[in-house]
């Protein structure tokens, strides 16, 4: 079963550079899409999936392991790679691949309560072990801190406004459902793009409950160390939170984006941009997959 349209599909692989006897890890599983076309195109070698929505593990059946080429699913959020890449004693890959939306099966679960489309119990949570759920968010945080949460990780402009309107709704009965919140929101939201302004809402809770800035830069930071020298770092992001990130760890070295250069002047980091630009969905990519509209590609060679 696959639930998943996989973005940007051919420019993740040929970014990979999958060669004959490596390892690759896929660190957002999902339906699997990319991880299907990856163990394709290994003659052998081996592929580890990473993934903490326990609805992708019935796609993990799918993979079955060879004489040439194994499959290994982890349970497990990719914040965590580093620690179970040493548990299944493999120090270093040749090739990792994130790709950092939600995917579709989770947009079109009404329960998960992902998407602006259905009426759902406000959940948003991709592990649901997790016990932040949005409804948590949204009816026990302070004004304030929903002024940052809106504010932080959905750029909303009027993020003051919205949380007082949701701070005064919550008095009256708690917000329990995508309907509830959408039906507070549209009230204030800017003529002609209340879709785009509940897209930022959602966003905002999403990655709060989800800790997904923090869980990203985790692992970031953690690919440093298990790529060989020549591997290859294949990020898709969303928006442009995930993609500064992403950007200024390749570009930099670290997430400020401060370039530091040695004595001859040359760019001290980790890895080399390829080409230095940016890839995005084709008009042929977009008629086919409208979610991959702002998709963002950035590929790093590890150093």
């Amino acid at each position: 079963m696959s639930y998943h349209v996989p973005v940007l599909l051919r420019h993740c692989i040929e970014g990979l550079n999958i060669q004959s006897g490596g390892i690759y890890v896929d660190v957002t599983f999902g339906g699997g899409g990319h991880a299907k076309a990856i163990f394709e195109s290994m003659e052998q070698g081996a592929l580890v999936a990473f993934d903490q929505d326990p609805d992708a593990l019935p796609n993990a059946s799918a993979f079955n392991s060879d004489a040439k080429r194994s499959f290994l699913f982890v349970p497990a959020n990719f914040r965590h790679l580093k620690r179970f890449l040493k548990f299944h004693k493999i120090e270093k890959v040749d090739g990792i691949l994130a790709d950092l939306g939600v995917s579709s099966y989770q947009f079109d679960e009404e329960h998960r309560g992902f998407s602006t489309r259905f009426d759902g119990a406000l959940d948003m949570r991709m592990d649901r072990v997790s016990k932040l759920t949005a409804a948590k968010v949204v009816n026990s945080y302070s004004e304030d801190r929903l002024v940052e949460v809106l504010s932080k990780y959905g750029e909303i402009r009027n993020a003051k406004r919205l949380a007082a309107d949701i701070v005064h709704a919550r008095l009256k009965a708690p917000i329990t459902s995508t309907a509830m919140l959408k039906a507070i929101a549209l009230l204030i939201a800017p003529h002609g793009k209340q879709a785009k302004y509940l897209a930022q809402l959602f966003q905002a809770i999403r990655i709060e409950v989800n800790d997904e800035i923090e869980s990203l830069k985790d692992f970031l930071t953690q690919t440093k160390d298990v790529l060989k020298s020549g591997g290859r770092l294949v990020v898709i992001s969303y928006h442009s939170l995930e993609d500064r990130l992403v950007k200024h760890l390749i570009n930099a070295g670290n997430f400020e984006g401060n370039i530091e250069k040695d004595f001859y002047g040359n760019v001290i980091r980790p890895y080399e941009p390829i080409k230095g630009r940016l890839i995005t969905p084709d008009e042929q990519e977009l008629r086919k997959n409208n979610r991959s509209r702002s998709a963002k590609l950035r590929i790093g060679i590890k150093n």
